[in-house]
């Protein structure tokens, strides 16, 4: 069996679920990642890890934490990724040998069943899609986060994985973020919507009016389509499942997070703007704290990569302990719910109605630029 066509072997019963961890990656390394791993494992007794990464300062870390010390194994690596190098220097520069690839590469030699890391976002797209391969038909993966809305959560992709889309890229997208939705939600029949300038179906580019209508006809099992949805829908949650390209996906998260940094600026200033704001605030305290934690980004820490031949999770890179715990909590449940098999079924029941080369791709050749660096994007 080829490399691009391998299957993803299900994880063995009888052991516990194994999560491989790129304990260098990110802004604070060991500092961050295991005691992340140690709250992980308190939430979930049947795990184990495997840390990856520079033994010496690792095992500082772990000394701290020996419930967690007795359920890890440390693999030393000595090469990290900076968080700034560009994907192919850090393809160049640490495959095989980094403690980001050799993380990725545990899921491939079914050493682990996840892997999860705050390192490089494009060094680990690359990385993983050059060490797992892609899923049989799917062309390129995609980076799917957590989306806090009105209703809870919703589920939004493609965040930043790569720029640009086909209408067949854009079905598989919503078959995968499907298959994810019923695991992260428990449903049956996920809601899912395309994001588009309008709700009318004579607007948007070509490639996400197509798709439209490949989903729209095939009405697939797995899913409920129910059309083309405007930015504003995401934070309504309207759909369980909002499906873009990364470009535009990129930029709706950052803004959405530069917006929730921004209005807790207001509040804190507002609160310190006189001594009744301060009393107003001591009386209305539950409800700003419930407002604070809402507005938690490490309370939705934790991308996933889609459509890989292996499930890779990537946490924020500024996070701290508790954050990098729930991009550890993701990557449990999507193996422990086998996310690979419920996307492999859902893509056999697509059928016949996504042809290879429906749509021309939007993606430019980018003259000069390593393909490495031209399909990832900045997530």
């Amino acid at each position: 069996m080829s490399d691009e066509a391998q299957a993803h072997e299900p994880r063995r019963s009888g052991r516990n679920l194994r999560i491989s961890l790129d304990a260098m990656g990110g802004d604070f390394g060991p500092a961050v990642t295991v005691p992340g791993a140690a709250l992980a494992l308190e939430r979930h007794p049947d795990c184990e890890f495997l840390l990856f990464g520079r033994e010496s300062e690792i095992n500082a870390e772990l000394d701290k934490h020996p419930k967690l010390k007795a359920r890890a194994r440390v693999i030393h690596a000595d090469i990290v990724v900076p968080m700034d190098e560009k994907p192919s220097q850090a393809l160049r520069h640490g495959r095989y040998k980094s403690s980001m690839w050799l993380a990725i590469d545990a899921v491939r030699k079914g050493e682990a069943d996840v892997c999860c890391s705050a390192g490089n976002t494009g060094a680990l797209m690359v990385m993983a899609r050059f060490c797992l391969r892609m899923m049989p038909g799917i062309d390129r993966p995609a980076l799917a986060c957590m989306w806090p809305t009105a209703r809870g959560e919703s589920i939004v992709l493609d965040v930043g994985a790569s720029i640009g889309a086909t209408a067949e890229n854009f079905v598989d997208m919503a078959i995968m973020g499907s298959a994810m939705a019923r695991i992260v939600f428990d449903l049956e029949r996920p809601n899912v919507g395309l994001l588009n300038v309008g709700v009318e179906e004579i607007k948007g580019v070509e490639q996400v009016k197509e798709a439209g209508s490949i989903l729209r006809e095939a009405n697939l099992p797995n899913m409920h389509y129910i059309g083309f949805v405007e930015g504003d829908d995401i934070g309504k949650g309207r759909s369980d499942v909002v499906v873009t390209e990364g470009f535009a996906g990129n930029i709706a998260l950052k803004t959405a997070e530069g917006t929730a940094k921004q209005i807790g600026d207001y509040l804190r200033s507002a609160i310190q703007s006189s001594f009744l704001a301060k009393i107003g605030y001591l009386l209305a305290r539950g409800a700003f704290n419930s407002l604070r934690s809402k507005m938690d980004p490490r309370r939705v820490n934790g991308a996933v990569f889609l459509g890989l031949n292996g499930v890779v999770v990537k946490s924020h890179g500024g996070t701290d302990a508790l954050g990098f715990a729930s991009a550890v909590d993701v990557a449990y449940d999507m193996a422990k719910y086998d996310l690979m098999a419920k996307i492999g079924s859902a893509l056999a029941e697509r059928g016949e109605w996504v042809l290879p080369g429906a749509s021309s791709a939007m993606v430019e050749n980018r003259a000069g630029e390593d393909p490495a660096d031209r399909e990832t994007g900045s997530a």
